[in-house]
C-alpha cells in the first residue's frame, strides 16, 4: 500500500495555477528525489505536502495509518535559524512536541528517543552545547535528528545539503541513505543536485510547473528530461 499518493494535484496562488498535473506514489521504504528549475514548484508541492497549502484541484492522500503531523520535516535554514538560542539537545527535543498531547514535559519515552536520534547522527558528544556555535554540517545533523523525532514513516528534506563543504555534503547524503535503508523510512528530498538525486534516489519527480516525470532513477538517466536538464551532458 502506498504510504503517499497525489492524484492530478495543482496548485494556485490568487487564480493563476503554478502546478498541474502531479500524479505519484510512493511506498514505505522509497527514496524520493523531486528535482526542476528555481520556481518549478518543488517548493509549492513541499507546502502542500505538509498540509500548509491547499491544492486548488486533485488531492493528496496518506496511507500506512500516516498523518501529516507525523511527517519528519527538515527545512531549509534561514540564517536568524541558524543563530538560534539553544542547546542541540533543546532543538533535537522540539520534534518531540507532537507525541506530547496535554503533557507539557518530555517523559521517559521523549527523552530516549532524542538520545535514540543524536547516537545516531553521531552527535551525542555535542548534546549541551549551543547549536548556534556549530559547523553547517553539524547543524543540519541536529535537524535530521530533530525530524526523526517525529516520524516513524517519512522523511520531507528541503535541500538538505545546501551550503555544505563536499564532506559535509557526503556525510549528508549517506546519512540519510543509511535512515532510508536501515529503518526503512520513506524519503522525500528536495534537490538541485541531480547527480546525486539519481545515485542516491530510487525515484526521481521532475516538475517544470507541471509533473514532467516521474519514475525510477535508472529510467530517468534515460530520459530526455534528464539530458535537457544537464544541459546534454550525460549522468
Amino acid at each position: 500500500m502506498a504510504i503517499l499518493t497525489c492524484k492530478d494535484l495543482s496548485f494556485a496562488y490568487s487564480g493563476n495555477t503554478v502546478l498541474s498535473g502531479v500524479d505519484f506514489s510512493i511506498s514505505a521504504g522509497d527514496y524520493l528525489c523531486i528535482v526542476g528549475e528555481n520556481g518549478s514548484g518543488k517548493s509549492t508541492l513541499v507546502k502542500g505536502l505538509l498540509g500548509l497549502k491547499a491544492p486548488s484541484g486533485g488531492a493528496i492522500e496518506l496511507g500506512e495509518g500516516l498523518t501529516s503531523r507525523e511527517i519528519g520535516y527538515l527545512p531549509q535554514q534561514t540564517q536568524l535559524q541558524r543563530d538560534f538560542p539553544a542547546s542541540v539537545r533543546e532543538v533535537v527535543s522540539s520534534g518531540c512536541l507532537n507525541n506530547l498531547g496535554k503533557r507539557i514535559r518530555y517523559g521517559k519515552e521523549e527523552r530516549a528517543l532524542v538520545d535514540k536520534n543524536l547516537e545516531r547522527m553521531g552527535i551525542e558528544n555535542l548534546a549541551e552545547c549551543s547549536y548556534q556555535e556549530l559547523s553547517g554540517g553539524q547543524q543540519q545533523r541536529v535537524l535530521l535528528a530533530r525530524a526523526l523525532c517525529a516520524t516513524k514513516k517519512l522523511l520531507l528534506l528541503d535541500e538538505p545539503v545546501t551550503g555544505l563543504d563536499p564532506i559535509a555534503t557526503g556525510e549528508m547524503y549517506n546519512l540519510i541513505k543509511l535512515v532510508n535503508l536501515c529503518d526503512g523510512i520513506s524519503v522525500i528530498m528536495v534537490s538541485h543536485d541531480i547527480h546525486e538525486a539519481v545515485r542516491y534516489a530510487t525515484k526521481i519527480l521532475h516538475l517544470g510547473h507541471r509533473q514532467l516525470f516521474f519514475g525510477t532513477a535508472a529510467e530517468y538517466k534515460e530520459s530526455a528530461f534528464a539530458r535537457r536538464f544537464l544541459g546534454g551532458n550525460s549522468i
